[in-house]
C-alpha cells in the first residue's frame, strides 16, 4: 500500500496499550537511505510529559507498529510516565 507522507500529518498516534501519544508533526527523512527516520509528535499529551521548553518529540519509526488512520506505536515501559523520554527534538 502507498501514501503520501503529508497524509500522516495530523494523525493521532498511540501506542498499542491504548494510550495517547499525540498528533503526527512532521516527518525526519533520511535522503540518503529514502527512508522515514522519525515522526515529530505535535499537541503532545501533557499528562504523560513534562517538557520544558518543548519544541516537539521524536518518535522513531522502528518503533511503529501500523500506520493507517491512526498511528499505532509499540508501548515502552517506563517512557511515557512524565519525562518526555522518548527523544526530545533541539
Amino acid at each position: 500500500m502507498e501514501t503520501q507522507i503529508t497524509d500522516l500529518f495530523g494523525l493521532a498516534i498511540y501506542t498499542d496499550k491504548g494510550m495517547y501519544i499525540g498528533e503526527v508533526d512532521d516527518v525526519v527523512i533520511d535522503v540518503d537511505s529514502k527512508k522515514i527516520e522519525a515522526l515529530v509528535v505535535g499537541k503532545v499529551n501533557d499528562q504523560l510529559f513534562e517538557l520544558k521548553n518543548y519544541k516537539g518529540l521524536k518518535i522513531p519509526y522502528r518503533i511503529i507498529s501500523a500506520i493507517d488512520d491512526i498511528v499505532l506505536i509499540r508501548h515502552l515501559p517506563g517512557a511515557f510516565s512524565g519525562s518526555g523520554t522518548i527523544e526530545e527534538q533541539q
